[in-house]
């Protein structure tokens, strides 16, 4: 993969000319000498290289003409929402959306990424895998804009991100358990390497800690993708012999695990909070306590972000975060057994 785009100073160095007169070629301004104007198209034509349109059009008062979203499942409601999100942010400034989903696969975000960026999209929102992320330096050094929602790219300290104040999150859930007399409270999360996740965990283990309830590794089970995995790790935990009462699961997918988990079985059902809200969070009885937040101002803030980058590259980067509340609907409150 070439992840190095042709800039228009290799055009100007190549052609013997000013940055400058580069630029007025490609705006095709008038008043520039034909025979620069064929050194440079000269030029153009041997690099292959391609205007980035969205700075130009932004740069004129335009807007960005696509933007590509990158996420790791659009079956999931957190991604539905956030494309919906984003796609009608963006549909505000004129602005069309793509979107590809690599469902935790570092390698197939490499592709969408180099993909996207391959065939013109100039801008990017991503939610980004696990795992270093020094090797889209190249594309940003040489001008794809991104802007990383829910989580911090490793290796990229630098860079625009809207994130949920997830920590925030898990000391809520967690209080909120330990408020109704909880002590033995599980952690079911997923991918603790991400950042938005071991966020949340650290939240789970701050409010703990600052009960004076220990940390019990026992209790904390990582690496969970799916529904079912979690069922199984759920009934796992609760066939010990000093079994949970409580549990604190980190995303929407755990909190259906857990209730299918807890759906046929007898006996006084454990209490739970979740991290994301979802459409039948409300249906069930008891309803579901969530951590909840509104992910319309996710997708709004990084097409924004998004939007001020590609007009000023030059500019510092910025980290939005966007609050979250506890929606008490009863799960939570279940007294333990």
């Amino acid at each position: 993969m070439n992840r190095r785009r042709t800039t228009m100073a290799d055009v100007a160095r190549h052609a013997g000319v000013s940055l400058k007169t580069v630029s007025r070629v490609v705006n095709q301004e008038p008043h520039v000498r034909q025979d620069l104007v064929q050194r440079v198209q000269d030029a153009i034509t041997t690099l292959g290289f391609r205007r980035n349109e969205a700075a130009s059009r932004l740069a004129r008062g335009g807007s960005v003409l696509t933007l590509g979203l990158v996420i790791e499942n659009i079956s999931n409601e957190f991604y539905s929402s956030l494309a919906k999100a984003v796609e009608r942010a963006a549909s505000a400034h004129e602005a069309l959306v793509v979107f590809g989903s690599y469902e935790e696969r570092a390698d197939r975000e490499v592709m969408l990424i180099d993909t996207m960026y391959g065939r013109g999209v100039d801008a990017m929102v991503i939610v980004p895998t696990a795992g270093d992320h020094t090797w889209l330096a190249d594309y940003l050094a040489s001008g794809l804009t991104a802007v990383f929602v829910d989580r911090v790219p490793e290796g990229l300290p630098n860079t625009d991100a809207v994130l949920l104040d997830a920590e925030a999150g898990g000391r809520l859930a967690t209080r909120h358990l330990l408020a109704y007399g909880h002590r033995r409270i599980a952690l079911i999360s997923d991918n603790d390497p991400l950042s938005s996740v071991h966020a949340r965990a650290e939240g789970y283990r701050t409010a703990l800690r600052a009960a004076g309830v220990a940390v019990d590794p026992a209790l904390c089970v990582t690496g969970l993708f799916d529904p079912w995995q979690v069922e199984q790790e759920v009934l796992r935990l609760l066939a010990l012999p000093d079994p949970p009462t409580a549990f604190f699961v980190t995303n929407n997918r755990a909190a259906i695990g857990l209730m299918q988990a807890l759906r046929d079985r007898p006996g006084p059902r454990p209490a739970f909070v979740g991290f994301d809200d979802f459409e039948m969070a409300g249906v069930f009885t008891p309803g579901v306590t969530v951590v909840r937040y509104d992910i319309s101002r996710l997708g709004s803030a990084a097409v924004e972000l998004l939007l001020a980058r590609v007009r000023d590259p030059a500019r510092p980067s910025q980290r939005v975060t966007v609050p979250v509340e506890l929606v008490v609907r009863g799960s939570g409150e279940l007294p333990p057994s």
